[in-house]
């Protein structure tokens, strides 16, 4: 009994040894040092895997990739620092939020020259809303938030979130499982910022969201292009990007920003502080922002590019023309980007939410 014990537990520390040395987080901070690798976190299905295929292949360095379904799911992640990760993926606000709690490090652009000659200046301008002087981020992908319908379902004229409280789509409406996604909404039709912090005005989104609730199908993140795609929702809100795939796979969808406002969000790519692999950072983020690698990405994902030699490269003439792609800049003109309100202003958001799903 006791040799096979012992041969159970050499065993199970073998077995144990094995799986940490396939999972990105058992190996921490030292497993990262002396390896030609870069661990990159980013949106669940957010990089084309032919292009990081690619990447190792032309440059040697092997990518290791976690993903995550919200900014508030990711950021407790960095902080444990279980996983050093070097490049991020984040939205505009929560890179704002990094940048102050000093999670990041200062980007050199001199050694990004494809971010330098192809990410147009109207998006790192747009971008010093959340990275003031662009030190810290370059823009990946851009978008709007918008209402998608489906015009065989929804006959009426779409151009207001108010459309959201019509009794007659009850159980035929998504909405997005994020706090400020949410609140953004009833904010906008009362006319006021997506970046509001005053109480009274967010207790008033938050009432809105509750009279709204019995008309939900469901609160959703990833299964909102499912849904759409087959019928069993036809009226959301949705990302400009997603929008495009679902309106590819299902011609009776169109999608809108209400004339109320909407938000207009930039994601964008930045290196951690406390990144091992500085070098093969920079070399992962220059090789996205090249037009070639850029088109690729933007043809899988559907989201609007900043990238300005994506257009020229653009092959499929439905993706080319569409305005949901490349839309007229009236239609961001003017729109908000989210910022980083404070931690204490971020609980806030959350607590309202969650009063939402649960009452």
């Amino acid at each position: 009994m006791k040799r096979k014990k012992i041969f159970k537990f050499l065993l199970t520390v073998v077995l144990t040894a094995m799986v940490c040395l396939n999972l990105t987080g058992c190996g921490g901070k030292d497993s990262a040092k002396n390896e030609n690798n870069v661990y990159v976190y980013s949106w669940g299905d957010y990089i084309d895997p032919k292009v990081l295929e690619m990447f190792e292949k032309e440059t040697g360095i092997h990518v290791v990739l976690d993903e995550f379904d919200t900014n508030e799911n990711m950021y407790p992640r960095v902080v444990e620092g279980a996983v050093h990760y070097d490049v991020i993926c984040p939205s505009d606000y929560m890179i704002q939020k990094m940048i102050n709690n000093k999670l990041l490090q200062p980007i050199d652009m001199e050694k990004l020259p494809n971010a330098k000659k192809y990410i147009g200046k109207d998006f790192f301008a747009q971008a010093e809303s959340f990275d003031p002087g662009n030190y810290y981020a370059v823009p990946y992908c851009w978008g709007t938030v918008g209402i998608i319908y489906d015009k065989n379902v929804v006959t009426e004229p779409v151009d207001s979130w108010t459309i959201l409280w019509d009794e007659k789509y009850k159980d035929k409406i998504l909405m997005q499982d994020s706090a400020r996604d949410a609140l953004m909404i009833p904010l906008k039709i009362m006319g006021r910022s997506i970046n509001e912090t005053n109480e009274k005005y967010l207790e008033q989104a938050r009432d809105m969201l509750i009279k709204q609730k019995p008309l939900v199908q469901a609160y959703v993140i990833d299964e909102a292009k499912d849904k759409l795609i087959s019928g069993e929702a036809s009226l959301g809100v949705i990302f400009s990007g997603e929008a495009l795939m679902i309106m590819n796979a299902n011609p009776n969808m169109n999608f809108v920003v209400p004339k109320e406002g909407t938000n207009f969000w930039i994601d964008g790519w930045v290196i951690t502080k406390d990144a091992e692999n500085v070098e093969n950072a920079y070399k992962f983020i220059d090789f996205m922002c090249r037009p070639d690698i850029a088109v690729i990405n933007f043809d899988y994902l559907g989201y609007s590019t900043p990238n300005t030699g994506v257009y020229e490269l653009e092959q499929n003439e439905e993706f080319k023309n569409s305005p949901v792609a490349f839309p007229n800049p009236e239609v961001y003109k003017n729109q908000e980007t989210y910022k980083y309100l404070g931690n204490e202003i971020d609980k806030n958001y959350n607590r309202l939410w969650m009063q939402v799903k649960v009452d």
